[in-house]
């Protein structure tokens, strides 16, 4: 019988993901809490906007309120549900489709951080699965609209890779990484605490200096000083990964170990780093901003508390010292209060 699917957040990554599916065959239902974004997806379907012809399309969608979501109690049970809320709302969305699932049913993070322990504290460390979504750059612009803003993946790069919390490849993660292949590159990795540190060590770099400057990934990394301020951030987010025992896959495309380097001042470590760092502005448009980027320009709340915030959380248990990270959380949180306005200046002192 064909899996039936729940995606908890139809927003650029949720509902990317969902409208593929959707596009596929797959018997998906978006559940969203944005009403003029579930009505736009009921009269006019869901539009994608991307890089190629290929990627720009329209398809129907079953979507619903949230507060409609109890109506689905008089069918068949969701087999599993990806979760695509913010890190901050990973709890109360997971304690609401638990009890929609079916009873082998388990819940995905397709989420930014690391959210597995909170998904798991709800349905279980057996019913919790990792998703990372790797270098996919989606915005939601508008009601029924998401853009994409990076290539695909293909064979150069792979963007979802599914993980058991135990580290071992299992019939199911291989199941939904097969399934996530119409939407890009996907596989099934054993490593999925070191992936998941490795993605936050990329949402650490990328993020909040877009929060912060109010500008996009190409124009941050055209200019010199934010260039080599997302190279410190990544470094001691991944001091802190190594420091906890992580494998750490390579960061944007870039070995660990010559991200460290550069911050040490390792000159062909440096040029290694930002010879990639450019290369990867040639992949995505100068619309591109990242999600806490998205964040600021909507007025919306960031997750700098669930990225940075939680790099500086293991630093101090590790009685390490993050000096760049917890710059960078101010400097966001004075734009988020609304203190200042977003701008290269709140950054031109870290």
């Amino acid at each position: 019988m064909e899996k039936k699917i729940a995606i908890v957040g139809a927003g650029a990554l949720g509902g990317h993901v969902g409208a593929y599916l959707a596009r596929d065959g797959r018997d998906v239902t978006l559940i969203d809490p944005w009403p003029e974004h579930v009505e736009h997806m009921r009269a006019r379907g869901l539009t994608l906007e991307g890089q190629t012809e290929a990627e720009c399309f329209t398809t129907p969608v079953n979507a619903i309120h949230i507060t409609e979501l109890q109506s689905t109690a008089n069918g068949r049970p969701f087999d599993f549900a990806f979760v695509a809320m913010k890190s901050y709302d990973t709890v109360w969305a997971t304690e609401m489709i638990r009890q929609y699932l079916a009873p082998g049913g388990f819940c995905v993070s397709l989420q930014n951080g690391i959210n597995e322990e909170r998904m798991a504290g709800v349905v279980g460390w057996g019913k919790t699965i990792g998703c990372i979504a790797s270098t996919i750059a989606v915005e939601l612009t508008e009601p029924g609209h998401i853009r994409r803003n990076v290539k695909l993946g293909g064979e150069r790069h792979t963007v979802f890779r599914l993980g058991e919390v135990h580290g071992r490849v299992t019939a199911r993660t291989q199941e939904i990484a097969a399934m996530l292949a119409c939407v890009d590159s996907s596989t099934a990795t054993d490593n999925l605490w070191g992936e998941r540190w490795s993605k936050l060590v990329v949402n650490c770099m990328r993020n909040p200096v877009a929060a912060a400057t109010g500008r996009g990934g190409n124009a941050n990394d055209s200019d010199d000083h934010t260039r080599f301020l997302a190279i410190r951030l990544a470094g001691e987010a991944i001091e802190v990964g190594m420091a906890l025992g992580f494998q750490l896959e390579t960061v944007y495309g870039i070995a660990p170990e010559d991200i460290l380097a550069a911050t040490k001042g390792d000159a062909a470590a440096l040029k290694r780093c930002e010879d990639r760092l450019f290369e990867n502005m040639k992949h995505r448009s100068d619309k591109q901003r990242p999600s806490m980027g998205q964040d600021i320009a909507k007025r919306r709340r960031t997750e700098i508390d669930f990225i940075n915030g939680l790099v500086v959380e293991k630093a101090t248990d590790l009685g390490l010292s993050v000096p760049a990270n917890e710059a960078i959380i101010e400097a966001v949180k004075t734009v988020e209060r609304g203190d200042a306005p977003a701008g290269p200046e709140r950054v031109e002192k870290i």
